[in-house]
């Protein structure tokens, strides 16, 4: 990204604004452990398996706003772009997906953008997860600025399949062959019956939990 700069005062734009990106991330991605960490002091329950953060890479940023035919600027980074910083969050179950976007929704100070639901609409390749684009203050010492980050949220058994997916993608370069991509879209499937049957083993847990702790069967 450097080398398409022109000047020095560009080069000192471009390393401040990858410094509030990457901050805005640091905030996502604390606010989401803060969310968790809730749900286990106070219900005794985890939502969140795990969380991910990334910053795209200069040469990534560059290689995107190619792609979609824009001039290589600051301005159109920052405008264009909506996936510099990302944030993943990795849940049990679909459930705690649509709780957790419900929650962050509901930050006084976070700003939904948009939402792309991949898990009613899934992709047509059969990726699913849930996309929320926010806008997070970052306060300096003069003055504030609201930076994008892009939520990813989505189940254990969505993200095995993403992984692969990419992984296919990235090793053909877009160009799988067809007899790939419908067993891939199989494997879509399956996620979905794998999600449905785990989030009823839960729900039977619990009810025997709570049946062993009911006062009638207490000694």
């Amino acid at each position: 990204m450097e080398n398409n700069l022109k000047s020095q005062e560009e080069v000192d734009q471009w390393e401040e604004t990858m410094f509030l990106y990457d901050h805005a991330l640091k905030k996502m991605a604390l606010k989401a452990q803060m969310m968790n960490d809730e749900f286990v002091c106070r219900y005794h329950y985890n939502p969140i398996e795990h969380i991910k953060s990334r910053l795209k890479t200069a040469d990534s940023i560059v290689r995107k706003l190619r792609q979609d035919g824009y001039e290589v600027t600051i301005q159109n980074m920052n405008e264009k772009l909506s996936d510099i910083a990302g944030v993943r969050i990795i849940c049990s179950f679909t459930s705690d997906i649509y709780q957790l976007a419900e929650i962050i929704e509901r930050q006084e100070d976070i700003s939904v953008l948009y939402v792309k639901d991949y898990i009613k609409n899934p992709k047509p390749n059969g990726y699913k997860s849930y996309h929320m684009v926010v806008s997070v203050p970052i306060f300096l010492s003069d003055h504030r600025r609201d930076m994008k980050v892009e939520v990813q949220i989505r189940s254990v058994a969505m993200d095995f399949w993403a992984s692969l997916e990419h992984k296919i993608a990235y090793k053909f370069e877009g160009d799988a062959p067809e007899a790939l991509l419908r067993e891939l879209r199989a494997c879509a499937d399956i996620v979905d019956i794998l999600d449905d049957k785990m989030y009823s083993l839960h729900e039977a847990l619990l009810a025997i939990t709570e049946k062993r702790n009911s006062p009638a069967n207490r000694p």
